[in-house]
């Protein structure tokens, strides 16, 4: 019975429910407009097959990204921790983290993790923002408020995209072992883009998808949560297509 109601209760969810209802109107729509109907069904069922964990864990590769992970004991001294932007959702009425999204504040632990294992490593946050509250503003209250002290944080507020941070930072970072920490799926292009700038940094990655300790009852039911996986991986390949373009159009670029 518990494990009827938990497939019940993952199968009302709404991104599962009303994609299965949408299916259901295709296939009585079939007789009337073949063509739209069958277009319909194969992208809605495209769509719920790479929300289900059983499909999404194939796309992710979360085993590829297991050598980003951030070793303390290989790594004696760090002189610079690099935490990278993510989502915001500004808010006057919230404290600094609860206007932090996940993805940023998941990269923001991290970062603090090694301030911890390195305590003379100077703490850099960036992002930009939404009008006046910047990412990085954000972050650096969040560490200031869990007993950072603020003279070991830089704030790189003007970086839009990932690029900008790469290009603002580099003369900062030139000559220094620097830790980098963004969200796992986001490292590899990340990495390339400092490199790019002749920064040489070593990957602390976070923000990892793995479905593969999921119950089997939940592997082939949509969630909102492993489209997000995927969204993520499909962004960054969006993000790698980009650079090459501007790479191929002009050597010079990013």
């Amino acid at each position: 019975m518990f494990e009827l109601k938990k497939i019940i209760g993952s199968i009302m969810m709404p991104l599962p429910l009303l994609g299965l209802l949408c299916l259901l109107c295709f296939i009585f729509t079939l007789r009337n407009h073949k063509l739209a109907s069958i277009v319909g069904i194969i992208f809605v069922a495209a769509l719920l097959l790479i929300s289900t964990p059983f499909i999404a864990q194939k796309l992710i590769d979360p085993g590829s990204q297991l050598d980003y992970v951030f070793n303390v004991k290989k790594h004696q001294q760090l002189d610079k921790i690099v935490v990278l932007g993510c989502d915001v959702n500004p808010n006057p009425k919230l404290t600094a983290n609860s206007q932090l999204g996940n993805c940023a504040k998941s990269r923001l632990v991290e970062g603090l993790r090694l301030a911890h294992y390195y305590p003379n490593a100077r703490l850099i946050v960036s992002g930009g923002g939404v009008g006046n509250v910047t990412n990085s503003a954000l972050m650096a209250q969040t560490a200031i408020s869990l007993g950072v002290n603020p003279k070991r944080i830089q704030q790189n507020p003007a970086a839009m995209d990932t690029a900008d941070e790469a290009k603002f930072l580099a003369s900062a970072l030139v000559d220094y072992k620097v830790a980098l920490v963004t969200s796992a799926s986001h490292m590899n292009r990340a990495k390339d883009l400092f490199y790019a700038q002749g920064i040489d940094v070593i990957p602390a990655a976070t923000d990892f998808y793995d479905f593969s300790a999921w119950p089997k009852r939940k592997l082939f039911i949509p969630n909102v949560e492993v489209l997000k996986a995927v969204t993520s991986t499909w962004h960054e390949i969006i993000g790698r297509t980009w650079i090459k373009l501007r790479r191929w159009i002009d050597p010079e670029a990013l």
